[in-house]
């Protein structure tokens, strides 16, 4: 099946079909997927914060990471990037029980190094929480 339309069929609803088992645990919904963009909501759980009960970085570094990993999954080819580096910028604060929006979008794609992009918004989009940029390098034609 195509990757691209396996995403689509989740619109909407929680990713529980997801391949990845760390995904499937961050549990997102999928509100949009397109080739190379996609944006999906979490809801921010207690296993998640810091000692001051904020959302934890490397939670937010995580899925930054993870939903970049399921945007080249978008592009629907058989090979199989990995991530080389991530660059992340922490903005904002986010609580328990918050819903957030992460979003992606790919800003250069090579023939074997992409540069991409995932921004976290809270629920409503009017703050910017979390930017990060990933340089991923393509590996090999097996998943």
């Amino acid at each position: 099946m195509n990757r691209l339309e396996y995403l689509k069929r989740f619109i909407g609803r929680e990713f529980k079909r997801s391949p990845s088992p760390f995904m499937r645990w961050l549990n997102p919904i999928i509100l949009i997927a397109e080739e190379g963009h996609l944006e999906f909501k979490y809801t921010i759980r207690s296993e998640w914060l810091n000692p001051i009960g904020y959302l934890h970085g490397g939670v937010t570094a995580a899925i930054i990471d993870d939903i970049l990993g399921a945007t080249m999954f978008s592009f629907n080819d058989d090979t199989f990037y990995i991530t080389i580096n991530n660059s992340i910028d922490y903005f904002s604060i986010a609580k328990g029980g918050d819903d957030i929006v992460a979003e992606t979008k790919i800003i250069k794609r090579g023939k074997q190094f992409v540069n991409a992009q995932c921004e976290i918004w809270n629920d409503s989009k009017t703050r910017l929480i979390a930017r990060g940029t990933s340089n991923l390098f393509k590996t090999s034609s097996e998943i």
